[in-house]
């Protein structure tokens, strides 16, 4: 007789079952106790990590392994909007979060009929909708009103007693008024923090914590920015304790790369040195015209170990943080700017990896080491530069060989990264420089060198290897992913760039080479940057994930971060996960401290985030600085692009500086202007004017808030383009042209 095939237990019952049963089991008890069989384990498996995912059970115990029922986010769940990512879209934290694993990640959808809308620092009810791995749609339901928002602003004393507070914030309009009792002996013009409840009422009432500073100081851009982003800026004392304490390790069992002539090559302002290159021709008859490549990375690892005060500290901020004024470091001073920063002509501890490749720059093979190195140079930018160029004839002639060396190299991976299509968006940077008083002294476009991309081909490489090691070691790693775009975004790409005349390719599944068939089209024409911030927006936004997905950008199907970690908690898990792989000593992931089994799923989300809260944090500060430098230029005359339509006006980017700036839709001359989203354009409901993206425009500034970072522009002249065949609406222009074009 057979015997009977037993139910699948439900939710409900696993849920019980480990209420009745703490911390005490994990898949194959819950198996063994449901008489879970055969096949039925795949399902069962898939339910246990899709009720993980929603919140209902989590790990437990020092290495993850057992399972816990746990609370989850309720329907209706108090949060706390924490800020924007990197679309603009405002995310959220449950409040009342006290479990040691990283709070799930909401993402707010819909702000609700709130008057004024929610922003950075309300504390709301959401209802919650599950979206996957630890990530919630939300839906604003009410604020609430005990609990207290903390916000950045300018205090002024001019209205009477005690004072008020403008918000830095260009999104909120509300004055808050302040005690003389609760003013913290601020002065007019001071740049503080307060807190103040939530509420509907257009006067409210707030309490300064802490004053930051004077506005008027150069350095309140980046101030603002650390505050309204939540950026941590102060370590432990434990943490600073441990790397006071830190010493450069014994050669031991390291390999002795101090003969080596490795140099570190950044910019000129560069605040740390955490990789070093070297390359020479590889001299093995089978290998002709190929390369022997040597990265090493400075060995944070060996410093920073799992859950001591260090690490903690690190995975909180999880990237340091840069803007013109200064750093936010991810580790302190002693350690990012001394022990863990390659100076040259000191020994340093580091984890080097030789890479061997052809002559067409395809990785043959590679190897990780734990080393010790001594830098023969600190060399920038422009100095590799002049050398690839054949100049710098008072450069020493072994170092000068050494870079030659490089520069062969790279051009080889450079062959490589063409035959595999990787995408070459070019979207020019800024790059701001201060002078001694903090002052913006000039706004330019960073310049792209061969040195530059030398630079980055061999960290490519490095970090394509350690992807490679750690797969095959099976040890688990964080890989750094970029999913293939969306194809609501690729349509919509395609519709738009049609309209123009640009040809596109019209494969369900697009590949990078597609992309960059279209932005050929248009290089060199007036069209290149407008197009080139299009196929930008398009793709989807890279992060890191222990589910390897590969980088849709690069065209790789391994690849993690391993060069950085000084400045990226990503790297450092990397390089925990090959100290184990490789066997190479202490500071790897083990069993023993429970690092390997840490959810990396939590952690990636985690990093993920924090690296969206520097970056925006850091366009906030740049924004705030080019406002200052505009400030007294109110009336000029200024040439620009369309780079952004909106309903509400046009966003627009200025020739050579790069500021950003609004042109708002009330100040379009002479008409009703329809927003048409699908042609990214503003259409004159009456005399058929439009004002589209990529348009070129010539503009009076009209406004710029530097304490906000807002600037506001208006229109020269008329303007705009003006369809000849429009007699109303736009949808009988489009009418009327589809029946002249039958005829």
């Amino acid at each position: 007789m057979t015997k009977k095939k037993a139910p699948l237990p439900t939710m409900e019952d696993i849920v019980s079952f480990l209420n009745d049963n703490p911390g005490k089991v994990g898949k194959k008890e819950i198996a063994r106790a449901f008489n879970v069989r055969g096949d039925d384990r795949v399902k069962l498996k898939e339910m246990l990590s899709e009720m993980k995912r929603s919140g209902q059970i989590e790990k437990s115990g020092l290495r993850g392994k057992k399972m816990i029922a746990a609370d989850g986010l309720p329907e209706f769940c108090p949060s706390e909007i924490t800020g924007t990512d990197s679309d603009g879209e405002l995310v959220a934290r449950p409040l009342n979060w006290n479990k040691e694993t990283p709070c799930p990640q909401i993402l707010i959808t819909d702000t609700g009929r709130l008057r004024p809308a929610p922003k950075e620092g309300d504390r709301v009810v959401l209802k919650l909708e599950s979206a996957g791995k630890r990530l919630f749609y939300g839906t604003v339901v009410r604020r609430l009103s005990a609990e207290p928002n903390r916000i950045v602003g300018i205090f002024d004393t001019t209205s009477g007693k005690g004072g008020r507070i403008l918000s830095a914030d260009r999104r909120i309009h509300l004055e808050y008024y302040v005690d003389a009792a609760q003013s913290k002996n601020a002065k007019n013009g001071d740049l503080v923090l307060a807190e103040t409840a939530s509420g509907f009422s257009k006067s409210k009432k707030a309490k300064i914590v802490e004053v930051l500073g004077n506005v008027k100081d150069p350095k309140s851009a980046s101030l603002i920015a650390l505050h309204m982003h939540g950026i941590p800026t102060r370590f432990t004392d434990a943490a600073l304790k441990e790397a006071a304490k830190a010493k450069t390790p014994a050669l031991e069992n390291r390999t002795d790369l101090r003969d080596v002539p490795l140099v570190t090559i950044d910019g000129e302002d560069a605040r740390d040195f955490d990789d070093a290159v070297f390359a020479e021709p590889d001299d093995d008859p089978k290998n002709e015209g190929g390369w022997k490549l040597l990265v090493a990375i400075a060995d944070v690892a060996w410093f920073v170990r799992p859950f001591d005060a260090l690490d903690k500290c690190a995975r909180e901020r999880g990237n340091s943080v840069y803007f013109p004024d200064r750093v936010v470091p991810m580790l302190p001073e002693a350690l990012s700017g001394n022990l863990c920063s390659l100076k040259p002509n000191e020994d340093r501890a580091c984890l080097a990896v030789r890479i061997k490749i052809n002559k067409h720059g395809k990785i043959l093979k590679h190897k990780f080491m734990r080393a010790m190195m001594r830098s023969v140079a600190r060399l920038n930018y422009h100095e590799v530069q002049a050398v690839f160029d054949g100049a710098m004839p008072e450069m020493n002639e072994g170092l000068r060989k050494c870079l030659l060396n490089v520069y062969g190299a790279y051009k080889a991976l450079e062959k490589a990264r063409k035959k595999r299509g990787a995408l070459e968006i070019d979207v020019p940077e800024r790059e701001i420089e201060l002078n001694d008083k903090g002052q913006v002294a000039k706004i330019s476009a960073r310049e792209r060198f061969d040195s530059h991309r030398a630079v980055e081909e061999f960290m490519i490489a490095a970090n394509v290897a350690a992807a490679e090691t750690l797969e095959a070691k099976n040890v688990p790693a964080m890989y750094r992913i970029h999913e293939a775009p969306s194809a609501e975004k690729v349509v919509s790409l395609q519709t738009f760039l049609g309209t123009l005349g640009i040809k596109t390719s019209k494969r369900a599944k697009p590949e990078t080479d597609d992309f960059n068939k279209i932005l050929d089209q248009v290089k060199g024409t007036p069209r290149a940057f407008m197009v080139n911030e299009l196929v930008l927006r398009a793709q989807s936004q890279a992060r890191y994930s222990p589910d390897n997905a590969g980088h849709f950008g690069l065209a790789l199907e391994k690849y993690a971060h391993f060069t950085s970690p000084i400045r990226r908690y990503a790297d450092l898990i990397v390089h925990r996960g090959l100290i184990r792989a490789m066997k190479l000593g202490d500071g790897g992931l083990s069993e023993e401290d429970g690092s390997l089994n840490d959810d990396f799923e939590d952690l990636g989300e985690h990093i993920s985030a924090t690296e969206r809260r520097a970056a925006a944090a850091e366009r906030d500060a740049e924004e705030r600085y080019l406002s200052a430098y505009l400030a007294d230029r109110i009336g000029e005359r200024f040439q620009a692009t369309v780079n952004g339509v909106s309903r509400f006006g046009l966003f627009v980017v200025l020739d050579d500086i790069g500021a950003e700036g609004l042109v708002p839709v009330s100040t379009l001359p002479g008409d009703y202007y329809v927003y048409e989203e699908d042609r990214h354009r503003l259409f004159g409901s009456s005399t058929g004017k439009s004002y589209e993206l990529g348009e070129r425009v010539e503009l009076i500034l009209a406004e710029a808030r530097p304490v906000t970072g807002g600037l506001l522009f208006h229109l020269l002249d008329a303007g705009g383009k003006k369809n000849k065949l429009f007699r109303g609406t736009p949808s009988q222009k489009n009418g009327k042209s589809r029946k002249k074009r039958r005829k």
